[in-house]
């Protein structure tokens, strides 16, 4: 065991941490304090981007010329995903201000949700191995209070309900994983690379799945991802600009370290991006981290997006989460810490624009290189079962689940 954590029943761990006789934990009550909290000090100057969900849902389903299939041929700038429009059209009947409120509230909900869909989800794989219900429960409590500020930034203060859609359907998407539920990774993967296109780094997640599924998963997702993008491209062959939308290479910027000083995006970066994403991912599948997955896609967005606006740390700040929650067993989440701190606090005290790029860098690749090559020690109920098979038995295989198989 690692930490000297202690056998707890199941039963145990299902009442522990609760408040008297109420289903509620003292750590979730007091992740939702801390949420209403960050939740007020942004929502003063809040929704600085929510206005291109308003655009483009008005371009999308009220007739509106150069709108409709042509959505994005005649305006690449609105790089979102069409389930966001559709989400975001949930707000429409509302007066504007109204409508702003009430949908950074929804997100500000959406991020305390998936805070215990963690921390159920790090449960639910412990099962069987020994785990300390009690210091799960803190662990999540201390992770938690790292990822909150950075989820703030994204769903109040910027208001990037595509950003805020593709995470919590990869959150779902992961504990479909632990839970079995083969074709429902496949369903939510695609729903998060339906709602913001970079998603697709989250894809290796897929490779974690047995053989006899994978293939079904998998064609779920393409079928999914195809039938949400397709109609754009193949009505107006110009959408295939959009992909091309460039922004400034800002100076704070990680590329500057490579010596890409161009002024905007270089035609490679968004492959660069998607490909080291879904590589790293593929890697950490290979050396059974497949709970990094996240976190590398993470990473190797900030390391080599031209822009550096701090809501893009909310993506890291979740993988840093579900690693420290489910990836490893250590009593302080420090891995979270440390990206809160590397991150966001170069971005608000360090002014040297040139210094933050290099933090940002050192933080992208001294995570990936920890979660990948750090050694990591199995719980005691898998050590035989990794010899019996090779080694090659991944932890999200627990016989406490078994694979979906229609």
């Amino acid at each position: 065991m690692h930490n000297g954590e202690t056998a707890a029943a199941p039963r145990e761990g299902a009442r522990l941490g609760r408040i008297g006789r109420y289903p509620v934990r003292w750590h979730t009550a007091l992740l939702t304090v801390w949420t209403v909290v960050w939740f007020l000090v942004a929502e003063r100057h809040g929704a600085v981007s929510w206005h291109y969900l308003r655009t483009g849902e008005e371009l999308l389903f009220s007739q509106v010329p150069g709108g409709g299939l042509a959505l994005y041929a005649n305006h690449p700038e609105l790089q979102i995903g069409p389930v966001s429009f559709v989400v975001a059209a949930l707000f429409e009947p509302f007066h504007a201000a109204l409508g702003e409120n009430l949908a950074e509230a929804f997100m500000s909900g959406l991020g305390l949700y998936m805070l215990v869909l963690i921390g159920r989800t790090a449960a639910e794989q412990g099962l069987g191995t020994g785990m300390n219900h009690r210091r799960l429960q803190q662990r999540v409590l201390v992770a938690g209070a790292a990822f909150i500020p950075m989820w703030v930034e994204v769903s109040v203060r910027f208001a990037h309900l595509d950003d805020v859609l593709a995470l919590f359907f990869t959150t779902l998407a992961v504990r479909a994983l632990v839970r079995g539920n083969a074709t429902a990774v496949g369903v939510l993967l695609a729903l998060a690379v339906d709602s913001k296109p970079w998603a697709v780094g989250f894809l290796p997640l897929l490779l974690v799945l047995p053989r006899p599924v994978r293939l079904r998963a998998g064609a779920w997702t393409v079928g999914l991802v195809a039938a949400a993008w397709l109609p754009f491209y193949l009505t107006h062959l110009d959408t295939f600009h959009a992909a091309r939308f460039t922004i400034p290479n800002q100076p704070a910027s990680a590329l500057r370290w490579f010596g890409v000083n161009d002024p905007a995006t270089p035609w490679w970066d968004r492959p660069a991006q998607m490909s080291l994403g879904i590589l790293l991912g593929a890697l950490a599948v290979r050396r059974n981290r497949w709970a990094a997955v996240v976190l590398l896609a993470a990473d190797a967005r900030i390391v080599l997006d031209p822009s550096v606006y701090t809501y893009y740390n909310a993506s890291v700040l979740l993988g840093t989460l579900i690693w420290d929650s489910i990836g490893q067993r250590r009593l302080v989440p420090w891995v979270s810490w440390i990206a809160l701190i590397s991150l966001y606090g170069s971005a608000l005290l360090v002014p040297s624009a040139s210094v933050q790029g290099l933090l940002r860098l050192a933080f992208a690749a001294g995570s990936a290189l920890y979660v990948l090559c750090w050694p990591q020690r199995t719980p005691r109920n898998r050590r035989g079962a990794g010899a019996a098979d090779g080694g090659q038995a991944r932890s999200v295989s627990s016989s406490a689940y078994t694979w979906e198989s229609g």
